[in-house]
Formats: structure tokens, sequence, C-alpha cells
């Protein structure tokens, strides 16, 4: 009986002790690269000028001009695209960007409307996403009305 009561406090010893084995630490996820923050910071919602956003051109307030404008970038693997509602001729209703430089705060957007082709800083902070590029005047007296230097304050659509 004594036998037999030593091995079943060995064998619940055992038992208990394989149970406090301590658990392998889990690997940390890896940093983001400063291109994956970059595109977290622009794609994943549409950012709309109504609900408190704005647009200045040369410092003037064109808001009423815009208020319907919406444009969303979505990425996935290498194929980066964007689309625009409301834009009064200024952006291409869709296309590609890409990211313009090295520092990942400049986009470079398809098309042939004045916007295109221009190198356009962003900056998202929250829920606000600032572009802001210029367009030069060219002899075509329909793109020299919308030349200048814009500011669109955009807000997420939530």
């Amino acid at each position: 009986m004594v036998a037999l009561t030593r091995i079943l406090l060995v064998l619940f010893l055992a038992v208990n002790l394989a149970g406090c084995e301590e658990e392998e630490p889990q690997p940390t996820p890896p940093e983001p690269s400063p291109e994956e923050v970059a595109i977290q910071a622009l794609t994943g919602t549409t950012w709309v000028v109504r609900n408190g956003g704005s647009v200045t051109k040369d410092g003037t307030n064109e808001t009423d001009d815009y208020i319907d404008f919406e444009i969303t970038f979505t990425s996935s693997g290498s194929s980066k695209t964007y689309s625009t509602q409301g834009s009064n001729l200024l952006f291409d209703a869709s296309g590609t960007w890409s990211f313009a430089g090295g520092n990942f705060a400049k986009i470079e957007l398809t098309g042939v409307q004045p916007a295109a082709n221009k190198e356009i800083s962003f900056t998202q902070t929250g829920n606000n996403l600032q572009l802001q590029w210029t367009v030069p005047a060219p002899s075509n007296a329909r793109v020299s009305a919308l030349a200048g230097s814009y500011v669109f304050a955009l807000v997420r659509l939530e």
C-alpha cells in the first residue's frame, strides 16, 4: 500500500511539474516599414471635404466649390489605385498613385487633369488628411483657371 501511494505521489508530482513549464515567448511582430506606415495613413477609408474639411487655393477659401469632393486610395500588393468624386475637373475620376521621392510624404497621381503628375504632399493625423500641391499656369485657358497652390484639408468619412 505504501509503495502504491508513493507511485501515485510521484505520478501526481510529474503531471503537475509538466503543467508548470514556462511557455515559450511569442515572437514580436516586425515593425511596419515607413512605406507600410504611409500606405496605412492613406488607405482604408474615403476622405471628404464635407463634415468639417476645407479647400483653399492661393490662400482663398474654395470649400464651396469642392464640398462634394471625395477621394479613396487603395493598395493591394504593388497595385495602388485612387478614385474621386466631385473634383470639378481638378482630379481624374480614377487612376493609379505612387509615392514620389524616398520619404513617403508625397504622392503622384496618374491622369490628365491638373492634379495629375504633380508631387502632392500629404499629412495624415487622426481623422484628418491634408493634401498640398501647386498646379502651374499653362497656356491652356481651361487649365489656367485651375492653376494655383491648393490645400485640401480632408476628413475621414465615418
